[in-house]
């Protein structure tokens, strides 16, 4: 699987070159129509909150924080609101990672910083979500988990070496996904679409929001933000008669993740029966 993941990663390398254009080897249009398919079907229409403020670094969730003692927040911005707001609205501990700074943008008694990436191996600058859970928490600990996670690409390579186990211990997760374009290459549709595959057994989409910062990219009528936030609720915690295999967009509380540029709207191939 890594020499997978090696050739996934030097193809968004070559994608960010080339950002725009349309690759060479596209994908098949029937599957690209299928790919969009499971996505709506994934979708689970539910009360949302606004947390972490109105811009950049504030994502909408459903308000199930009741019983969520930690969570996992790998990337971490200028700013900390999101893991501010929990830790003062629930009690919750914010573990963050991230090597590029030294240290949380502030400090709060419930903030743990470690200077290293998530990534798909350990070593001494990465590693794994399932390591790091299990470095904090231990393999024992069975309450339901919160994960915000933003890692500028990164994330393709660790949900894909993530156990569907470990996974499942997330209660709630908010995940930026970037250099979304791949989808319409014939290489970055399969694995794209497997990784997601792989979410929606246990989790549903209750939220998409395209981030402004990119734009959207088209190929073969369908366009997709080259990067977009999703908010999963897993799927036990759903609540009984959610309307599902649509969402209702852009939300109320929905706010531009770049303040001087306008919003871009999901397109409604993603969410809209």
């Amino acid at each position: 699987m890594r020499h997978v993941i090696a050739r996934w990663r030097r193809g968004i390398e070559v994608a960010r070159l080339a950002r725009g254009r349309v690759a060479q080897r596209a994908a098949d249009p029937d599957a690209l129509q299928g790919f969009a398919a499971s996505i709506r079907d994934a979708c689970a229409a539910v009360p949302l909150v606004r947390v972490g403020g109105g811009g950049d670094g504030g994502y909408l969730l459903p308000d199930d924080f009741e019983g969520i003692r930690h969570c996992f927040s790998p990337g971490v911005d200028v700013t900390a609101r999101f893991e501010e707001e929990i830790a003062r609205n629930h009690g919750i501990r914010s573990f963050m990672a991230d090597a590029s700074v030294e240290r949380a943008p502030l400090e709060n008694p419930l903030f743990e910083f470690d200077r290293r990436f998530l990534g798909a191996q350990s070593d001494e600058t990465f590693i794994t979500l399932g390591d790091w859970v299990g470095d904090k928490l231990g393999e024992e600990a069975d309450d339901d988990l919160l994960l915000q996670m933003d890692i500028e690409g990164a994330e393709f390579d660790v949900l894909i070496e993530s156990d569907a186990a470990l996974l499942r211990r997330f209660r709630m997760m908010v995940i930026e996904f970037h250099d979304m374009e791949r989808i319409f290459e014939r290489h970055g549709l399969p694995l794209i679409r497997a990784m997601f595959a792989k979410l929606h057994r246990d989790f549903a989409i209750v939220h998409m929001h395209a981030n402004n910062c990119c734009g959207i990219a088209t190929c073969r009528g369908i366009g997709v933000p080259r990067v977009f936030e999703i908010t999963y609720l897993r799927r036990d915690r759903l609540p009984a008669g959610a309307a599902t295999g649509a969402l209702h967009l852009p939300h109320a509380l929905d706010r531009p993740n770049v303040a001087d540029t306008p919003d871009i709207a999901m397109p409604e191939i993603w969410w809209r029966a």
